[in-house]
């Protein structure tokens, strides 16, 4: 009998926990949807409950952009307007009826260094996702090194730099919308510079600026580490970024955990990386956290609830007011729920 593969039901049913504190209050702040095409399992509404409706008090979720559903005609600048249409459709649906979490928020792409253009993009963008739209993200990420990444970013060399870029995301501050960003460890003092030249816009650093643990950076985890915290005390000291706490599970960041014949279990998470989501937490303060599942992508190394109890084990150490703001309270304030 053949073992079911990662990231299926039947694997993540291996694992299953009792929830933790199930009465608190959750804003998942950042997952994705998509149809099951060009090697993604799908991922819909009803996948979504399914996983927010396993036990703990999701109430809210924001959707980030993933490249699902793009237009296939237009000029290429128009084509993620695709996406926002899609998620728009998806998230009435949630406001509609089932009695699952309702997206509340909606993160999209264009490409920030449009110019003149930027500005007419934004409203198309605002007017498709029906008073969802909160912010972009054109991410960064780029690594020398791609064919070993199982989810290899698109960022341009030297996107964080570019003048055209930097003026990009500018402008989202003035109009009150937020840049995220996912990029690799690499990255993190590129996107500190970065941080510092656009002081009036909010930046989201997604998945702590994934730490690398494939490749060539298999083996590394320690010197990775090192040069990772020092680089977050650095991020943290601009006051214009908000950290969100998850993704590290993802295949990338080298944990093994897709590949094991059953997914870890919440105490794994704690005791594989509690260390990071505590320094985060101890350079940006709570009120710049917030937990982040990331699924359906770490979907492919633990349950959605799974993820959830290690969140409120790491929580423990912290008070009432701190918990609050990293499960509920950054998130609502950040994209304004």
């Amino acid at each position: 009998m053949s073992l079911p593969a990662p990231g299926t039901d039947a694997w993540l049913a291996q694992v299953r926990e009792d929830i933790i504190d199930p009465d608190r209050p959750i804003v998942d702040p950042h997952h994705h949807l998509w149809h099951g095409v060009g090697g993604r399992t799908r991922y819909l509404l009803a996948d979504l409950w399914s996983d927010t409706g396993a036990g703990h008090a999701i109430e809210k979720t924001v959707f980030i952009e993933c490249r699902a559903n793009y237009r296939t005609d237009g000029p290429d600048h128009l084509k993620p307007l695709g996406e926002t249409e899609f998620v728009a459709g998806i998230a009435r649906a949630s406001r509609d009826g089932g009695g699952g979490a309702i997206i509340a928020g909606f993160v999209g792409h264009t490409d920030l260094r449009l110019g003149a253009n930027l500005d007419d993009t934004l409203k198309m963008h605002v007017d498709a996702a029906q008073g969802l739209f909160r912010g972009i993200r054109h991410a960064g990420a780029r690594d020398p090194h791609p064919e070993a990444l199982s989810i290899p970013g698109r960022g341009a060399e030297g996107l964080y730099a570019d003048a055209d870029f930097r003026a990009g995301v500018a402008r989202l501050g003035k109009h009150g919308y937020t840049y995220d960003t996912w990029h690799y460890h690499h990255q993190n003092a590129a996107f500190a510079d970065l941080a510092r030249a656009v002081r009036d816009t909010t930046l989201v650093l997604d998945h702590f600026g994934t730490p690398l643990g494939v490749g060539i950076y298999a083996g590394q985890r320690e010197a990775i580490f090192d040069a990772w915290k020092r680089d977050i005390e650095t991020i943290a000291k601009c006051p214009n970024v908000v950290a969100k706490l998850g993704g590290l599970a993802m295949p990338d960041n080298g944990f093994g955990w897709d590949k094991r014949a059953r997914p870890a279990t919440s105490d794994e998470l704690v005791a594989a990386q509690g260390r990071y989501y505590h320094h985060a937490i101890q350079c940006f303060g709570p009120n710049r956290c917030m937990f982040e599942s990331n699924f359906p992508v770490d979907r492919r190394s633990l349950p959605y609830g799974a993820y959830w109890n290690a969140m409120k084990k790491i929580a423990a150490r912290y008070s009432a007011d701190e918990q609050h703001a990293m499960f509920n309270s950054t998130a609502t304030r950040v994209y304004k729920l």
